[in-house]
């Protein structure tokens, strides 16, 4: 499947917190506003009439009517020639293949790709993509009218090559749509070829600080890896697939990270070093999240064993050592609070000797009073009996 939009090997920003080679120092890289979430496409609205703009349109009553898909007016559809009615539109997880001529939105031709052919609704493409083919008919050509954020964002694109913010005016016609392979039939290598496919998707996702697009790309590699199979899998073929996994987990990890989706990435680190015990990325993570949850002993535990992996990570050696100076700082005010609820140790005990000390005082005045009392009621006695 050939998969449309931009592509990771011609991004060089913001690669190396993914689990594919990268410098591991380059970890802390600036996050980027992530766009909106994908946006149902629902039943969309139309706007009021504009002139044409084909002048090759077959009449119809749909042609010249703007569609606002979103509700937003920053993402509209009109019919150019009309399809083959309603029941011909594709659904998603349909394979679709459109002719689509890419321009910007004063004319301009960036690119024109006459078989572009992917998952509908999997993020394989653009979402202006995405969002406006679910809503086309089969053999309808249709002109799309996109806002940067639902095309190449601030970032723009080096392939095809589209500027920052750039708005675009997409054409596209609908040539066929057909269902998904079963996962359980495809081959091994067809399984892996899918799966990689939609991991790269996910990790230009994550280049591009759209992080929960890309666990969302790397929640579909990870369906087709786990997929059970009715095609015989060699060791070498199911490692293959393994490796692929556990490389979806690791970025999948980084990208719930980055959402604060603690708990989310702690299970998928958890995940990883079920398969491989000794992942040094999986072990850095599962630090930093236990870390933002307030387990630094367990933190720190595990940082211990990925520096014990790889000694020489200046990644991991600052990360252990602020770990150790937060947690340290953190046995100091528990020890401080302790002392505040059970009181000063000290004073609790000069307290209690100065309560003993007062009470022997005033036993003894007692006594001495009581005693005083006794002796001279003896005396009023003997007086009495001496008259």
């Amino acid at each position: 499947m050939v998969t449309g939009g931009f592509k990771a090997s011609h991004l060089s920003m913001q690669t190396s917190l993914l689990d594919s080679g990268e410098d591991f120092e380059m970890l802390d890289d600036d996050e980027i506003d992530d766009d909106p979430p994908l946006e149902d496409a629902g039943g969309g609205k139309k706007t009021k009439k504009e002139p044409a703009e084909d002048q090759d349109a077959s009449p119809s009553s749909l042609v010249d009517e703007w569609m606002d898909i979103l509700g937003n007016g920053q993402l509209r559809k009109k019919v150019l020639r009309a399809g083959n009615g309603p029941d011909s539109r594709p659904t998603k997880g349909q394979n679709v293949v459109i002719h689509l001529k890419t321009s910007l939105a004063d004319g301009t031709l960036i690119e024109e790709q006459p078989e572009l052919s992917f998952t509908l609704g999997d993020g394989d493409v653009i979402q202006a993509l995405d969002l406006t083919v679910q809503l086309m008919e089969m053999g309808e050509t249709a002109l799309v009218q996109a806002d940067a954020k639902y095309a190449y964002g601030a970032l723009g694109s080096l392939a095809p090559e589209v500027l920052p913010s750039a708005d675009l005016a997409l054409e596209v016609q609908l040539l066929d749509a057909t269902e998904a392979p079963d996962l359980e039939l495809l081959s091994p290598q067809e399984r892996v070829a899918l799966a990689g496919q939609k991991r790269e998707r996910g990790n230009v996702y994550y280049q591009r600080g759209d992080y929960a697009f890309a666990v969302n790309s790397y929640g579909f590699a990870l369906q087709i890896t786990e997929s059970s199979s009715k095609v015989d899998i060699s060791p070498e073929e199911e490692e293959e697939l393994m490796d692929i996994k556990v490389k979806c987990l690791n970025n999948m990890a980084a990208a719930q990270l980055k959402l604060d989706h603690y708990e989310a990435a702690l299970r998928s680190c958890v995940s990883v070093l079920a398969h491989q015990p000794d992942n040094i990325k999986a072990l850095f993570r599962k630090g930093k999240v236990l870390a933002l949850q307030g387990e630094y002993a367990d933190a720190i535990r595990n940082l211990k064993m990925a520096l014990k992996l790889e000694p020489s990570n200046k990644t991991i050696h600052s990360e252990l050592s602020k770990l150790v100076k937060k947690h340290s700082e953190q046995k100091d005010a528990e020890q401080a609070m302790y002392k505040k609820m059970l009181g000063n140790p000290g004073s609790g005990g000069m307290q209690k000797h100065q309560a003993r000390s007062s009470w022997g005082v005033s036993w003894k005045w007692l006594f001495g009073a009581t005693a005083v009392a006794i002796g001279g009621v003896a005396l009023s006695v003997v007086i009495a009996a001496r008259n």
